[in-house]
């Protein structure tokens, strides 16, 4: 009996949310894991699309996108429930549509402002690491790539920025009135937890995120998320006004 191999990028919030998702439910997988962005011709040519994850099942059976994964494992393996009502399917589409795209252009636009952050995010991963001078070579053409995958663009990142109070604000609420945070992770904990757990490595927003309820649960699902982007990155004034480009660290 072969387990499901999981296609996936090492640190990609959507990939965690769903090695997540398959452990609570005692879904065997094996990971293949990829270095961005050069698992676009092998996902285009396996799942007609260019993202991670994609997953091949044990009967054959194949898909594209943490959304429709998450659904499928519901499918296969029914507790414990990742969509147990529409209020979490509601705030897990808005996870996915929102929060998970800004952490994408955030890390990258961050990655474009001090490239040799990059080295630290490969700790923890299935393939060695790249050496600090590669790193630095390879830099350029790798956030060039992304980039442009992903529309980052400075009026885009700084929008993001002045909008993500609303968002941890939306997550607190969402905290507060019981759709996610629970003893039982669901869909929508994993999709927004993951990607807080990845903006919580731009030092740069320490002082918005700490001692938030929507950053507690993204540390208690996700723990120690490998890297760090120092603080002093991104032009203070793109920062939120309740923000600073100060010392001030997010331990996990």
């Amino acid at each position: 009996r072969m387990p499901a191999k999981l296609y996936a990028v090492h640190g990609s919030h959507p990939c965690e949310a769903v090695k997540r998702a398959m452990d609570l439910k005692g879904v065997d997988y094996e990971v293949v894991e990829f270095p961005p962005p050069f698992h676009v011709p092998f996902q285009k040519l396996r799942f007609g699309k260019r993202t991670v994850p994609g997953i091949r099942f044990e009967d054959g059976s194949k898909l594209s996108g943490s959304s429709p994964i998450l659904r499928r494992l519901d499918e296969l393996a029914p507790e414990p429930r990742m969509y147990p009502d529409d209020r979490v399917a509601e705030a897990e589409a808005w996870g996915e549509e929102v929060l998970q795209a800004m952490a994408r252009r955030l890390l990258w636009r961050a990655f474009s402002l001090n490239p040799g952050a990059m080295h630290g995010y490969q700790a923890g991963g299935k393939l060695p690491p790249l050496p600090r001078p590669v790193i630095r070579v390879m830099a350029p053409f790798v956030v060039r790539a992304e980039s442009k995958m992903n529309a980052v663009s400075d009026a885009a990142v700084r929008a993001d920025l002045q909008a993500l109070g609303e968002h941890l604000a939306k997550v607190d609420s969402l905290i507060g009135e019981g759709v996610i945070g629970g003893a039982v992770p669901n869909a929508a904990d994993l999709q927004i937890a993951s990607s807080l757990r990845l903006i919580m490595t731009l030092q740069d927003l320490a002082p918005l995120l700490r001692d938030r309820p929507a950053a507690e649960l993204a540390r208690r699902l996700f723990g120690g998320q490998a890297g760090e982007v120092p603080a002093g990155t991104f032009p203070s004034a793109w920062l939120p006004a309740n923000s600073s480009s100060s010392s001030a660290s997010l331990s996990g």
